[in-house]
C-alpha cells in the first residue's frame, strides 16, 4: 500500500467528486445519444431495430467490456486521473465522428470507438472516489458519481433531441461530443491523484501489490462478487434493453414527437435514474451497517416492486400514461447500481480497486449491454411481420422473465452475505474491521 497522509475529506473531496460526476454524465450522455436518436438516424440512415441493437448492444459491449480490463489495470499501476482524461477525450472525439459517419460501417465503428474510450471513464472513477471518502461515507458518494447516467440521458435527450429537431441529428454528436473534448481538459486541472487506500482500515500486516492475475482469481473466487456481477448482469438486460429501445418505441409506436421527447422523457430519466443512485447509495450507507445482506435486497426488493411498472409501461395506451408508468419503474431498475459498486470497492484491497471495479463493469455489461439491446432489436426485428405496428411493444414485454432471474440471483447473494457475517472476518485477506 502506498504510504502518506489520507486523502482530505472536504472541499476538495467534493470538488472532485462534482468533476468525476460531470464526466460521467458526458460518459452517458454521449452513449444514450444514439437511441434518443434512434428515429431520425433510422429515417436518414435506413438501420433496422436489430443493427440499432447490435450497434447499441453486442459491437458496444465487445469493446467496452474487454477494452476496460487492461485499462483498469494500467490506472491500479498509473495514474487514475490520467487515465480518465485520456479516456473522455478519446470518446468524446468518436461521438462526434457519428455525426460524420455516411454508411453502417462507418457509424458502428465510431461507435465501438466510443466504448474503446468510456471502459476507462467508470472504474478509475471509482477507485478516486474510494480514496477520497471514507467507508462510511463512500455509499453516498458513490451513489451521487452513479447520478452521472441519468442526468446524462437526461441532458442526452433535452439536448440531443432539441439540437436534432432544430437542425440535425449529425450536429447534435458533434456538438455534445465538443464539449467532452473540454471535460476531460478539466480532468487534468481539477482531479488530483488521491493516496491509495488512505481513508482505509489499517492493514493487519503488509500487503503487497497484486497482480493482474491475482486480482482477476481473487474476483472470480468470491461468491459475492461474482453474484453481485451476475445479478447487475441480469438487471442490465432490463435496463439497457429498455434505454436503447424506450424513446423509438414511444415515438413509433405511441406517436410521441422528439419536441415532446426533449421534456418530457429527459424528465422520465433525471427523476427516476438520479433518484434511484442517491437514495439507493444513502440507504446501502444506512441498513450496511447492521446487515452486509443489505447490498443485495435493497436492489432484490426494488426490482420485486418495479415489475408491476413495467408492465404497465409496455401496455398503457398513450405515450402520455407510458411515460408516468416509466419513472417509477426506472427508479426501481436501479437501485442495484450504488449496492455493487459499493460492495465491491468495501471488499477488496485499494490496488484492485480499479480492476476489481472493471471486472464487475465487464460482467454486469457483457451481460446487460450485450444482450439486452441486440436481443430486443433481434425480436422486433422478428416480429415486424406479424405484428408491425407493435413489435417493439410485444419485444419489451418478453423482458419480463428477466426480472425473475435477477431477483433469484440477489436473493442468493443476500444468503451468502448474511452466512459470510457470521464469520469473525469477513473482510478480503488484509483488511478487517
Amino acid at each position: 500500500m502506498e504510504v502518506g497522509q489520507p486523502a482530505p475529506v472536504g472541499k476538495r473531496a467534493w470538488l472532485v467528486l462534482g468533476m468525476l460526476c460531470f464526466v460521467y454524465v458526458i460518459n452517458f450522455l454521449d452513449r444514450q445519444l444514439m437511441p434518443i436518436l434512434a428515429k431520425p438516424i433510422q429515417d436518414t440512415m435506413h438501420f433496422s431495430d436489430g443493427q440499432l441493437g447490435l450497434i447499441g448492444g453486442f459491437y458496444f459491449a465487445l469493446v467496452y467490456c474487454f477494452i476496460s480490463i487492461p485499462i483498469g489495470y494500467l490506472a491500479d499501476k498509473t495514474s487514475r486521473s490520467k487515465v480518465l482524461a485520456a479516456s473522455c477525450a478519446i470518446w468524446s472525439a468518436a461521438t462526434m465522428s457519428c455525426g460524420l459517419a455516411a454508411n453502417y460501417l462507418q457509424f458502428a465503428i465510431a461507435r465501438m470507438t466510443v466504448g474503446f474510450g468510456e471502459a476507462g471513464g467508470v472504474p478509475p472513477s471509482y477507485a478516486i472516489i474510494s480514496d477520497y471518502f471514507p467507508r462510511s461515507r463512500r455509499g453516498l458518494a458513490l451513489g451521487i458519481f452513479n447520478t452521472g447516467p441519468g442526468i446524462g440521458a437526461a441532458l442526452g435527450v433535452a439536448f440531443g433531441a432539441s439540437i436534432a429537431a432544430a437542425y440535425s441529428w449529425r450536429y447534435a454528436f458533434i456538438v455534445l461530443g465538443g464539449v467532452g473534448i473540454l471535460a476531460a481538459i478539466a480532468v487534468l486541472v481539477i482531479v488530483r491523484e488521491p493516496v491509495r487506500g488512505g481513508l482505509d482500515p489499517v492493514p493487519a500486516y503488509p500487503v503487497k501489490k497484486g497482480s493482474f492475475w491475482e486480482t482477476f482469481a481473487m474476483f472470480f473466487s468470491r461468491k459475492p462478487l461474482v453474484l453481485a456481477a451476475l445479478g447487475g448482469g441480469a438487471t442490465q438486460i432490463i435496463t439497457y434493453g429498455l434505454q436503447n429501445f424506450a424513446v423509438l418505441f414511444l415515438m413509433r409506436e405511441k406517436g410521441m414527437t422528439l419536441g415532446e421527447v426533449a421534456v418530457y422523457y429527459s424528465l422520465v430519466v433525471l427523476v427516476g435514474m438520479t433518484g434511484a443512485m442517491v437514495i439507493g447509495g444513502a440507504m446501502v450507507d444506512r441498513l450496511a451497517r447492521h446487515s452486509k445482506a443489505a447490498y443485495a435486497l435493497i436492489p432484490g426488493v426494488a426490482l420485486v416492486l418495479a415489475v408491476p411498472f413495467f408492465i404497465a409501461f409496455v401496455t398503457s395506451p398513450t405515450w402520455s400514461s407510458a411515460c408516468w408508468f416509466l419513472v417509477v419503474a426506472v427508479f426501481l431498475n436501479h437501485f442495484f447500481l450504488s449496492s455493487n459498486v459499493t460492495l465491491v470497492q468495501q471488499e477488496v484491497r485499494p490496488d484492485q480497486r480499479v480492476m476489481s471495479g472493471a471486472l464487475l463493469l465487464l460482467v454486469m455489461n457483457f451481460i446487460g449491454l450485450g444482450l439486452g439491446p441486440t436481443y430486443v432489436g433481434a425480436v422486433s426485428d422478428a416480429l415486424r411481420a406479424s405484428h408491425p405496428g407493435q413489435s417493439l411493444q410485444v419485444a419489451l414485454f418478453t423482458l419480463v422473465p428477466f426480472y425473475l432471474v435477477a431477483i433469484s440471483l440477489f436473493l442468493v447473494l443476500a444468503r451468502v452475505l448474511r452466512r459470510e457475517s457470521r464469520k469473525p472476518t469477513h473482510l478480503v485477506g488484509e483488511f478487517v474491521e
